[in-house]
């Protein structure tokens, strides 16, 4: 894979990394771009036509004429498996074809694969700006969008969108919810949105169980906490499993449960949530007590992975096809496709099914699961303070929402991505013989600046058992108590991290003592009190505060 970036930039990383951290103390978290996602409602149509690349306000119509070339500036972990395929991301099928259809030619710059947040400000600090970046500035920028705009890194885009974005207007006109995800609280727009357009793919994650072994040893599908004791235990006793439940735990402690899994059978998350409007902290709530005594003797009998504090994706995916695991926490896509693929001529037997998030009581409704917001990273394609053409780039942006453009995004070029079968486009062989190579290499149907489409996953997990999965894995009331999209204000910002970055490692560092036996259990009133004294309180307030804002929009 080539990398792609200016002697400039390259000569200004010394500086940098020695004058500012500006994001590398952000959050990783916030939507993923490469899970499944939403279907394009009615947009302005494109058409045929000509438009030149002008002042004035944009008929949506393409391909636009012009000799000027846009820069776009993308982390490239998220096409890493397609550059070691083919190195410039000009010529992906989808790239060319999108400058056909847009008019509009792109040269792409490139940060080395786990170096985006370090030469990200490169860039900021050098002034030798791309056109468009795309970043998630809502949870990993310091101060988030507001601030970026302010540090003059960013556009606000209101003007712009207003006079060349009529597709991405018009969509958002028709969809409020949408629109009050993607703006700040001032109603400034920073960034056009990868949205989920249909609520069937706001889930694709959840627990999951080797079906197999459940028929095998007899044993229902497991309900509550009690029912998950009992079949670890007959996975343990009766099949071997060395570590019958494993779920990825890095780069942060249990990361795989942050959706609510297992802590939610307890009435709490480990991180903030809501009920009734009023802002939570889970390891607050003397559920998260009862959460950590149940791991505590899971661990203690080996019904837990011994190294549960280190298991990575590769070592989960080891468990889970080895018959060291017997259930963990995956994607449809990513877990349930990947493994049954993996085991498919190895051990025909091997099955998985998509179990519902453990609840105390049978009958109960699960409060917490997975489940992404239509517009899960906000405005994560904004342009540069420094472009020279920001209305051209609004333009090329503005595309993937039209009803044409999100055809295209979501499954390529009629011939090559797919062919209409019954109205309906399916995927070429091309395409399904190796999904996560060529579907990114054809389509941005995973996180580009468009609508997603539920027939993209009604094929890309098109398994009897990720179907089902998917549908169980809904079966909550995560509606109710996860938090929206929120923003601090930039001053917030400041004072929320250097709490929560104390407050987190307190809860880890306790969590890991205590699930295996190096800290009593007794010793959790003491943590609580600890919480306290690094002004945790004071953290739930910034929330709340964000929270009323957000609701105010």
């Amino acid at each position: 894979m080539k990398r792609k970036t200016n002697r400039s930039m390259k000569m200004m990383l010394t500086a940098l990394l020695a004058s500012s951290a500006m994001l590398a103390a952000c959050s990783n978290s916030g939507g993923n771009n490469h899970s499944p996602n939403a279907s394009p409602e009615t947009a302005a149509p494109s058409t045929e036509a000509t438009a030149e690349a002008t002042p004035g306000t944009s008929t949506g119509t393409y391909p636009i004429k012009t000799d000027v070339t846009l820069t776009r500036w993308l982390d490239s972990s998220y096409v890493a498996a397609q550059l070691a395929s083919v190195p410039e991301m000009e010529n992906f099928p989808f790239e060319q074809e999108l400058a056909k259809r847009t008019g509009v030619k792109v040269k792409y710059v490139l940060p080395a694969v786990n170096q985006a947040k370090e030469q990200l400000n490169v860039m900021f600090a050098s002034g030798e700006f791309t056109d468009i970046m795309e970043w998630n500035f809502l949870t990993q920028y310091p101060g988030g969008p507001e601030k970026a705009i302010k540090d003059g890194n960013i556009l606000k885009l209101n003007d712009l969108i207003d006079q060349y974005a009529p597709n991405l207007k018009k969509y958002l006109a028709e969809h409020p919810d949408v629109d009050k995800q993607i703006k700040t609280d001032s109603g400034t727009y920073y960034g056009f949105p990868f949205i989920r357009g249909d609520d069937f793919l706001k889930t694709y994650g959840g627990l999951i169980v080797r079906k197999d072994w459940l028929d095998e040893l007899g044993l229902p599908i497991p309900e509550t906490i009690d029912d998950w004791y009992v079949m670890l235990k007959a996975f343990k006793d009766k099949k071997g499993a060395a570590a019958p439940l494993t779920f990825i735990s890095t780069p942060r402690l249990f990361d795989d449960l942050q959706t609510g899994a297992f802590y939610g059978a307890f009435g709490v998350k480990r991180d903030f949530y809501q009920e009734d409007g009023k802002v939570m902290f889970g390891p607050m709530q003397p559920g998260f007590k009862e959460f950590l005594t149940t791991m505590r003797k899971w661990y203690a009998e080996g019904l837990l992975d011994k190294d549960i504090a280190t298991v990575d994706g590769k070592i989960r995916d080891a468990n889970m096809t080895s018959g060291k695991s017997g259930a963990s926490y995956g994607l449809a896509g990513g877990g349930i496709g990947k493994w049954l693929q993996a085991m498919k001529d190895k051990e025909p037997a091997y099955d998985l099914i998509g179990v519902p998030y453990p609840v105390l009581n049978k009958g109960d409704k699960p409060k917490f699961g997975q489940k992404d917001f239509s517009a899960p990273s906000g405005g994560n394609f904004a342009i540069s303070s420094k472009s020279k053409s920001p209305e051209l780039a609004v333009q090329l942006l503005d595309y993937g929402y039209s009803e044409e453009g999100a055809k295209f995004f979501n499954f390529g070029a009629e011939g090559t991505g797919h062919t209409m079968v019954n109205d309906y486009p399916t995927y070429t062989d091309t395409i399904k013989s190796n999904y996560s190579l060529n579907l990114g290499l054809y389509t941005r149907a995973t996180g580009g600046p468009t609508i997603q489409d539920r027939r993209y996953y009604e094929q890309f997990a098109a398994l009897p058992q990720q179907q089902a999965a998917v549908q169980t894995w809904g079966n909550t009331d995560v509606d109710k108590y996860q938090l929206p999209p929120i923003s601090t204000t930039p001053e917030e910002s400041t004072e929320f991290a250097k709490i929560m970055n104390e407050v987190n490692t307190l809860v880890d560092e306790t969590t890991i003592k205590i699930i295996l036996g190096t800290e009593p259990i007794e010793s959790y009133d003491k943590f609580v009190e600890k919480l306290k004294q690094l002004k945790i309180d004071r953290a739930v307030e910034i929330e709340q505060a964000a929270l009323d804002r957000y609701n105010s929009r």
